[in-house]
């Protein structure tokens, strides 16, 4: 099952040091998620001005209390980057 994920960071003073802080290791599970099959795409999202403000993801998890398990381990979650997450099963387009 496919999951699209918006993840927005908070907006404190110090949430873009904990987003740098956070990212290498965000990344190394990115790329263990891919490894696994479970990374379809992702990057940053930003703001009109070219900021980071946030994260785009779709995933492919069996169901969602995996996606669910991975989340909660998740740097950008476990070292508070994303504030807000907002996730919806995602259909891709055939075409």
């Amino acid at each position: 099952m496919l999951y699209v994920l918006h993840a927005y960071d908070f907006t404190d003073e110090q949430a873009l040091d904990r987003r740098l802080a956070a990212r290498p290791h965000h990344f190394e599970g990115a790329r263990q998620l891919k490894a696994n099959g479970h990374f379809v795409m992702g990057g940053a999202l930003l703001s009109p001005e070219g900021t980071m403000i946030g994260s785009m993801m779709v995933v492919d998890f069996e169901h969602e209390q995996a996606l669910r398990q991975w989340l909660d381990a998740e740097p950008y979650v476990t070292g508070q980057v994303w504030e807000k997450i907002d996730i919806k099963p995602f259909r891709q387009a055939d075409i």
